[in-house]
């Protein structure tokens, strides 16, 4: 092949691979922002549980967690439909701890650039300990 047949097959190649790139790029942009997504639910889970910890009473320490989650994940901008927080209070007692399980069903096309359709649940679990020197309200 001589030079002048070759001359304009790299404009051509560029304009051929450049929409696969862009795509290839907002996949993995993509990708990124779901890690994320996964790392602000855990981060809500163990804020959640902090705050059910310090609560004076066990169904105190329920409202406490439900009310810190939800704060935390619309502070990160996330859309949970549905969002379910459990908190597990049976050893709510002096050294005792509180578990809270947070439960997030995330919409893809909020969280990418692709509009990819359909949703991610991100479930993520995290327990905190009762002071040991502290006083406990027991619910009837």
């Amino acid at each position: 092949m001589s030079r002048r047949e070759e001359n304009g097959s790299a404009a051509v190649e560029l304009a051929l691979l450049a929409p696969v790139l862009v795509v290839l790029l907002l996949f993995v942009v993509a990708v990124g922002r779901l890690l994320l997504a996964h790392q602000e639910v855990d981060e809500a889970a163990a804020d959640a549980a902090r705050a059910a910890s310090v609560a004076p009473s066990a169904a105190a320490a329920a409202a406490a967690a439900q009310q810190a989650a939800s704060a935390d994940l619309s502070g990160h901008h996330i859309t949970c439909a549905p969002f379910s927080a459990s908190v597990d209070t049976a050893h709510f007692v002096p050294g005792g701890a509180v578990s809270v399980r947070l439960s997030c069903t995330a919409s893809l096309a909020g969280l990418s650039l692709l509009r990819l359709p359909g949703s991610q649940t991100i479930s993520s679990s995290a327990a905190a300990p009762i002071d040991l020197y502290r006083t406990v309200v027991v619910s009837p």
